[in-house]
């Protein structure tokens, strides 16, 4: 096996022969997925870095990684020794690889990238944005398949039919959908690219991508008929069956080729979804683009999907109960930050229709906390051995839902500060989910609700405040979310997205408070329809961390009313054993 330095002359190499003055390797897969299987694990493959975030430049004479803040200690850690430096993103107007590329590379030079690992739009983008420059940017072959020679193969995971009982809708008439939308933005076809969007339009589920119910594949449908482009090993004789009434369909790879011959009349597609080996096809004039059809679709819930993920954070909260009545009686010292995520992982496994992890665990104790992204490795998880928080942000995956998690837990006593922080952040998770709200309403105008009270007492955080989470699909799922960002996305009946405000201390903890939240009607006047939040999640807060004298009564009150809520959920579920633990955890906050 060749080390990472011998990878890279390789590569630099084969560079040479191409005349290439620079490699750009983005670490994605031909679907512009955020998470990858191991095949198109290039960025690790190439740096040694394995975080799920970074961007990699190899030129004549450097080697460069760029991460964000999550990943400034693991990358380093992970490229010591090699010849590869970081670039830490976001920090002393450090440049992106873009930024560099244009300061650091002369005029005449030629950047490639792998083709099918750049979308068309952000190729086209940079194509002009570098030729200001003189340098030119081409869509390459891929040239790190040429030295990867125990490279994964493409996953072929079998295929599950999601049953209608549990989507709500069936393919034929998510097919109408799309060809109706078509219609109205004058379009004759569609390619899909998005995977995720792709598994929901056909009700089928993989398990191609590591907490990711997906297959690779591509799609594309007309006015009469429908493509789908997969592995057809992956099916069973019942399913296939059962796709094949609405989908012909032909083998993964083939979508190169073959989709040349069924385009006619309008294309639409999503230029930041489709990789640039489609460019020559699909980017044309005539086009029309936009966020794919699907995704909006997607977005909002169906009844039978929302009864689905309540029935899942139901389920959960039986599972977060048990967990929690075992935990608080281990003895002190005896767990670490993966034997805790176990220790959750193992009362998931004895509910009815779990599939796994929805993402793999995040379980920080201390100052690990304080790194939103951190992961527990054997080498660094960390003994739960004396005071202190620890953040444990988990979800799962059923047959019929799906769930997204964070609690802070307190072990020992709680200092001044830990329970001022908890609590703040407490305040803003409650203000955003009590929230009554206009219809048309976009998540960022909501977001300085979970952020106010932070703000008021000089802190803040960095991450989104909410997401989109999918129904038995990817943990997150556009387009809507809540942040900071001003994403133009109304936040639509249906949807469901995350309430996860978090504060971050370095070296001394983290503390973060996540609830998925539905959104649905609430009351239409003479000033027209307005929207609210229904909570899904069944755990109750950490009220060893709870400070009420920066609460007022409603917020109290608030919380009163969602503990009883579980308690009345969860009592007649739950082992015998946590019963008690439950009445404690949800017993009513009174002030003295």
């Amino acid at each position: 096996m060749l080390s990472i330095d011998e990878k890279v002359k390789a590569l630099r190499a084969l560079m040479e022969e191409k005349g290439y003055d620079a490699y750009l390797v983005t670490g994605t897969d031909p679907h512009m997925s955020e998470y990858v299987a191991p095949r198109w694990r290039t960025r690790a493959f190439i740096s040694g870095f394995t975080g799920s975030a970074g961007t990699v430049l190899v030129t004549k004479t450097e080697a460069i990684l760029w991460v964000d803040s999550r990943y400034f200690i693991q990358a380093a850690a992970e490229i010591k020794g090699t010849c590869f430096r970081m670039i830490k993103l976001d920090i002393d107007d450090n440049p992106d690889a873009y930024k560099y590329i244009e300061d650091n590379m002369a005029n005449g030079s030629c950047v490639a990238t792998e083709e099918c690992g750049i979308n068309i739009e952000s190729f086209n983008t940079l194509k002009k944005r570098f030729a200001k420059k003189g340098i030119s940017f081409v869509a390459s072959e891929d040239l790190l398949d040429k030295i990867w020679d125990d490279r994964p193969a493409i996953p072929n995971s079998t295929l599950r039919s999601v049953p209608l009982g549990y989507c709500g809708l069936d393919s034929c008439d998510k097919l109408k959908k799309v060809r109706e939308e078509l219609k109205k933005r004058g379009a004759d076809n569609t390619f899909i690219s998005s995977i995720d969007d792709i598994a929901w339009l056909t009700n089928l589920r993989g398990d191609d991508i590591k907490c990711n119910p997906v297959f690779m594949s591509f799609a594309y449908i007309s006015m009469d008929k429908a493509y789908l482009f997969t592995s057809p090993s992956r099916f069973t004789d019942e399913v296939r069956a059962i796709c094949e009434k609405d989908f012909i369909i032909k083998p993964y790879e083939s979508a190169y080729t073959d989709l040349k011959d069924l385009i006619s009349g309008v294309s639409y597609y999503n230029p930041e979804r489709v990789n640039m080996a489609f460019s020559s096809l699909l980017d044309k004039e005539e086009s029309i683009t936009g966020r794919d059809i699907t995704t909006d679709l997607k977005a909002k819930k169906n009844e039978i999907e929302l009864r689905g993920m309540r029935r899942s954070h139901l389920m959960d909260g039986v599972a977060f109960i048990n967990f929690l009545s075992k935990l608080n009686t281990t003895p002190d010292g005896s767990l670490d930050e993966i034997a805790v995520s176990t220790l959750l992982e193992k009362e998931r496994e004895r509910l009815e229709g779990y599939l796994g992890p929805s993402f793999n665990p995040i379980s920080g104790f201390k100052e690990h906390g304080a790194m939103c992204h951190y992961s527990a490795t054997p080498e660094s998880s960390k003994k739960i051995d004396s005071d202190g928080l620890l953040v444990l942000d988990t979800g799962s995956q059923f047959y019929y839902g799906m769930t997204d998690i964070t609690r802070t837990l307190c072990f020992g006593t709680p200092t001044a500060e830990q329970k001022k922080d908890y609590t703040l952040v407490l305040k803003g998770h409650l203000a955003l989910a009590r929230q009554i709200f206009y219809k048309g309403t976009k998540g960022y105008q909501l977001d300085v609700l979970a952020k106010q009270y932070m703000w008021q007492a000089g802190m803040t955080f960095y991450h989104g405040t909410g997401h989109g989470v999918g129904f038995n699909l990817n943990v997150h799922e556009g387009p809507m979310n809540i942040s900071g960002k001003p994403i133009d996305v109304a936040l639509e009946k249906g949807m469901i997205v995350s309430d996860e405000p978090g504060i971050y201390k370095e070296g001394r903890h983290g503390i973060r408070i996540e609830n998925l939240i539905a959104v649905d009607d609430y009351i239409e006047t003479e000033f027209g329809q307005f929207l609210a939040f229904e909570v899904l999640t069944m755990v109750p807060y950490e009220k060893k961390l709870i400070d009420l004298k920066y609460l007022d009564d409603s917020e109290i009150q608030q919380i009163n009313a969602y503990h009883q809520w579980i308690k009345e959920e969860l009592i007649g579920l739950v082992d015998e054993s946590a019963k008690a633990y439950l009445e404690s955890a949800t017993s009513p906050l009174e002030r003295e």
